[in-house]
């Protein structure tokens, strides 16, 4: 028994579940990360940004309706006044005084009514686009392109998730508003036949409550759509410039610079640096070691504040400097603590500090009573 136990316990077959792995973790291509600011700046100076026409449509018809209720009573004498004056002069003789002066007259009678509306629908429209978009004017939107005239791209565009999600919103809209059209329009109805009792003006301005009634609430629901419509825009506008990582690695590269190259040239940075170093060793007065890990020329000229450090450097640099000095004729003076001292607290092109001027005053007077000695030898 406990050999059969044995044996099926080896040959118990593996449970399927374990050879199941999650491929997205592999996925390189996936539009997981959000996009970045300049994807955005990008995405906005092509015209691929977040903004609703319902919502500009509504805000549009909504200062539309509201400057033309304020102004309905002044609209109305304005075209009866210059009705009435047309049918008057009616019987006067044609010509082209007459017609000159009725053109001009319905200029002014459409600067008078027509423009304040449009003035005020205008202001308002590049008012809430300016709220959705900002300052953005561009005309890539319009250019003409060869790949509009596709027909594969102009199906692919039709028959595309956005296309179809649009006409689901457009049916909708036309579900909600006609529902409170008609749901006005059935309620106000029985009341329009007796209107044919009533005179002109009176039934003029009972058709005109009706109908800014009318109106105001429809605009009410297409404004209530257009802010949803608004925010989905926003969020379909993301989800369309979503990165993968890939993605977002590429572009820090393309902003931030290669980094083998910005390697390269921090190295050929510093050979340029180092050339220009080793140059100004033939130039330096002495130079202070420790024997072997540190080098530090120093240069000393009349009207100089203090010594000058033109070049330092540690093991192979160190004695690179030595071997310039050699050649150059350069004195080499030893003094570990000095050495160490130099290097460390002292750059390329700065001066001696302070509490080292003593040091390195004694090694320069050592220098320069080597320099006199050789002097009167010579």
């Amino acid at each position: 028994m406990k050999c059969m136990e044995i044996s099926q316990l080896h040959w118990k077959p593996y449970s399927r579940s374990s050879f199941v792995f999650d491929l997205q973790l592999f996925a390189g291509d996936d539009k997981t990360e959000e996009p970045t600011a300049k994807k955005r700046a990008d995405a906005k100076k092509k015209g691929q940004v977040g903004r609703s026409t319902d919502m500009s449509a509504a805000f549009v018809l909504l200062m539309g309706f509201f400057i033309l209720n304020m102004l309905w009573e002044h609209i109305y004498h304005k075209i009866a006044n210059y009705t009435t004056y047309v049918f008057s002069h009616l019987n006067q003789t044609v010509d082209t005084e007459s017609v000159v002066r009725i053109f001009i007259g319905i200029i002014e009678l459409l600067a008078q009514t027509a423009l304040p509306i449009m003035l005020a629908i205008m202001i308002m429209g590049l008012a809430i686009n300016m709220y959705q978009v900002g300052m953005n004017f561009n005309t890539e939107a319009i250019e003409f392109k060869l790949d509009k005239l596709n027909p594969i791209n102009g199906f692919g565009r039709i028959f595309s998730k956005r296309s179809l999600m649009e006409m689901l919103k457009s049916l909708m809209k036309i579900a909600i508003i006609g529902f409170f059209l008609y749901d006005f329009i059935s309620e106000h109805l029985l009341d329009m036949p007796q209107f044919i009792y009533f005179d002109l003006p009176t039934s003029l301005a009972q058709i005109s409550d009706i109908i800014f009634s009318m109106a105001f609430e429809v605009i009410g629901v297409i404004m209530i759509v257009g802010f949803i419509d608004y925010a989905y825009q926003k969020w379909q506008t993301t989800q369309d410039l979503k990165m993968s990582k890939q993605e977002v690695k590429d572009e820090m590269k393309q902003s931030e610079g290669d980094p083998q190259i910005k390697g390269k040239i921090k190295q050929k940075q510093r050979q340029m640096a180092m050339a220009r170093m080793m140059q100004e060793v033939p130039k330096a007065d002495v130079i202070v070691t420790n024997p072997t890990h540190f080098a530090v020329a120093l240069k000393y000229e009349k009207g100089m504040v203090a010594p000058l450090v033109v070049a330092k450097g540690q093991d192979l640099v160190a004695q690179r400097i030595k071997d310039l000095a050699r050649d150059n004729r350069v004195p080499i003076v030893e003094n570990k603590p000095l050495a160490r001292a130099l290097y460390a607290a002292v750059d390329v092109g700065d001066i001696v500090p302070a509490e080292l001027y003593q040091a390195v005053a004694e090694v320069l007077a050592y220098v320069y009573r080597l320099k006199n000695n050789r002097r009167r030898r010579a």
